[in-house]
């Protein structure tokens, strides 16, 4: 099983990952290389405000390094005092989990994929002591993005949600 070390994104390795968004997937999923620079504003942003239905308590991002010290991944997200459903058509919540959530998306370095990278990095995040305090770690990911589906899986991510949402998302979670 494949094992990566994850430390707090710092600017030194945003020239690393900076690239893995001029490839077209990574692009059609996530947006382009700001994705990454957005980390930076989010961790640095006022904590407590509300989005969707639940409190932002703290944001958290994260380089996974191989056992070279290579940058193969980055993860992060936002720790919430809770997990809503969000209707984004009728913009209220559809269902409330009382659970402190860790909403987190990550991309995997495109010369890495296929290697057990992904499923490694989010092995990593739940096991990460500085979310000690999270419940629930919850992926929300497109019903056509296998690799990342299987990745989850391979991670003990299970189905929160069996259909797309609005958003034609699909919600897996683990418990810590």
């Amino acid at each position: 099983m494949r094992t990566v070390r994850l430390v707090p994104f710092e600017p030194e390795h945003v020239a690393g990952v900076l690239p893995w968004f001029d490839d077209p997937d990574t692009r059609r999923r996530l947006g382009g290389r700001e994705w990454a620079l957005r980390q930076f504003a989010l961790a640095t942003a006022e904590q407590d405000e509300v989005f969707r239905g639940r409190r932002v308590l703290r944001s958290c991002t994260f380089a996974a390094l191989d056992d070279d010290g290579l940058v193969v991944a980055q993860v992060g997200g936002d720790v919430y005092d809770r997990w809503t459903l969000w209707d984004p058509v009728g913009e209220r919540v559809l269902e409330v989990d009382e659970r402190r959530t860790l909403g987190a998306a990550y991309v995997v370095a495109p010369s890495r994929r296929g290697q057990g990278v992904g499923a490694a990095t989010l092995r990593a995040l739940v096991a990460e002591p500085a979310n000690a305090d999270v419940e629930q770690f919850v992926l929300g990911i497109e019903p056509d993005n296998a690799a990342s589906l299987r990745a989850a899986a391979a991670a003990g991510f299970t189905p929160r949600t069996t259909e797309p949402d609005a958003e034609d998302m699909l919600y897996l979670h683990r418990h810590h």
